[in-house]
């Protein structure tokens, strides 16, 4: 028998109990406290490279130390990503968000004061450790807070700029602080944003978590760290170093965990990361195409950032003041895109501009003489705007296309995949630059010169005057030659993934609303 209140309900009674729940200010004011630690959170990726000569100074660590001390929270983030966005969805975002905020704190000030490498190493790691729960939890409760479509579109594309800004913003800001403070300082400034957001995500920010989340496989934990860690590793030292042996090995050891892991996955009860994610229309395009995205994006910072450097020869904090003027475009091209899909354009054909408008950045780059630092910085920007309408797109149509309660491994998977890429995209655009540069360089140069454009202007500085005009001058012509050849690469990438979105977007609808009782 029919409920009798159900049938009493007139049917604009009925239409309007189901009516999209819309964010008010309180989400809004919520959303920019969770912007604070992501902006922290990805600045802490490039916030040592200008610390890093005072650190050593102060705490005189070796090579491999001093490798680790910049590696390994970019490291610990990446393999604790998948887990941690599992986690969050069992035992609650905004309790995981919290969590990583103290620890991200704690880390921080550890950090600040340490006395000797091992223990800022050591404060490093927890940072990742945190940074792993900030970023999927930040994701996820921007997925659940803004039940509108087009509310969520809009504060994804912030996400989405915050993120790329931060990378750009954490070199700066640790010049400016290491300039009139002491190196501890980069780590300092964490402090009052997570001291901000642990008063005030429990005011503002509401519990979400999987109500149904089965039980946590902990044998996938270490299978997933297994799978990333030793591909990122072997990845970025490719490009740091060459193919060597080694490294060859750490990827192939990688990618058997990876299968491995997988396979748990699948067969598995409870999976870390269920394979029904990938059932969601649009989820495995959107993953792909992200991390295809991200790939072209660090690659293209491979070059710039050594261009402004060494060819133009600027220091490094000049270079970077002027790597940030690029980014000023990022604060448009999200709400650009946001605004198209809503206004009814496919949104194939957005993504598909995104990655055209990254092409042509590339493009540009081909053109670069040894004196382009106006082209180079537009490259740059039309190469960050391409990401951003790209990521922002791809972003809230992933997590759209999952249930609400599996946001967090869907976050995971997504930032899994941006790291994956920017590791790729350094090694694969790196290595062809490397291979034209040494193939180029004067056969007579020094071998250190031969190796790098930064061993060809050490070396430099050791010869006659004449003598080092003429390598520096070959060197840096090698270097840019270098780099017209992995632009034309990384264009051709981005045109055949700008197919890839028109072919498997096109028949990818916006979302529905979700709907709420009120």
């Amino acid at each position: 028998m029919p409920n009798s209140t159900n049938s009493t309900n007139s049917p604009h009674e009925q239409a309007h109990s189901r009516i999209p729940e819309r964010a008010t200010r309180k989400e809004w004011t919520a959303l920019a406290v969770l912007m604070l630690p992501l902006l922290l959170v990805s600045m802490d990726v490039s916030v040592l490279y200008f610390a890093i000569p005072a650190i050593s100074a102060d705490l005189d660590p070796s090579g491999t130390q001093q490798l680790w001390i910049f590696d390994i929270y970019a490291f610990v983030l990446a393999g604790l990503l998948m887990t941690m966005g599992s986690l969050g969805d069992r035992v609650g975002r905004r309790k995981l968000l919290l969590f990583g905020a103290a620890a991200f704190g704690a880390a921080s000030l550890t950090a600040a004061y340490a006395n000797s490498a091992e223990l800022l190493i050591a404060a490093r790691a927890v940072l990742g450790i945190g940074g792993a729960t900030l970023m999927p939890s930040t994701m996820a409760l921007v997925r659940t807070m803004f039940r509108d479509a087009g509310q969520r579109a809009k504060a994804i594309g912030i996400w989405s700029g915050v993120m790329v800004a931060g990378i750009a913003l954490g070199s700066v800001m640790s010049g400016i602080l290491v300039e009139h403070f002491w190196w501890g300082s980069v780590f300092l400034v964490n402090l009052p944003a997570m001291v901000m957001l642990l008063l005030l995500a429990p005011v503002l920010i509401p519990e979400s978590k999987d109500p149904h989340p089965g039980r946590f496989d902990l044998l996938s934990v270490p299978l997933s760290m297994a799978a990333v860690l030793p591909v990122v590793y072997g990845l970025k030292e490719i490009a740091a170093e060459g193919i060597e042996t080694a490294y060859v090995v750490s990827l192939a050891a990688g990618l058997v965990f990876a299968a491995l892991f997988v396979h748990r996955q699948r067969t598995t009860a409870s999976p870390l990361i269920s394979p029904a994610l990938f059932r969601g229309r649009g989820f495995a395009p959107a993953v792909l195409l992200n991390l295809i995205s991200s790939l072209a994006m660090m690659g293209s910072a491979y070059f710039t950032t050594q261009y402004l450097q060494s060819v133009l020869g600027k220091s490094a904090m000049e270079a970077a003041l002027w790597a940030l003027l690029p980014s000023v475009l990022i604060g448009f091209a999200a709400p650009v895109a946001t605004a198209l899909v809503q206004r009814g354009m496919n949104r194939a054909h957005v993504v598909t501009t995104g990655f055209v408008v990254s092409a042509s950045g590339y493009g540009l780059l081909t053109l670069t003489g040894t004196d382009s630092m106006w082209t180079v910085l537009t490259a740059a920007g039309l190469l960050a705007c391409g990401a951003v309408i790209i990521g922002s797109q791809l972003t809230d149509l992933a997590l759209s296309s999952v249930p609400a309660e599996k946001a967090g491994s869907a976050s995971s998977l997504l930032e899994t995949g941006q790291e994956f890429g920017g590791a790729l995209g350094m090694a694969l655009l790196g290595s062809i630059g490397n291979a034209v540069y040494r193939d180029q360089i004067p056969a007579s140069a020094p071998a250190e010169a031969r190796e790098t454009l930064g061993g060809a202007l050490a070396t430099a500085r050791e010869l006659p005057g004449e003598t080092a005009s003429a390598l520096v001058t070959a060197a840096r012509e090698a270097f840019t030659n270098g780099m017209h050849v992995a632009a034309l690469a990384g264009a051709g990438l981005l045109l055949a993934a700008a197919v890839l979105a028109a072919l498997t977007l096109r028949r990818v609808t916006a979302p529905e609303p979700e709907k709420v009782l009120v």
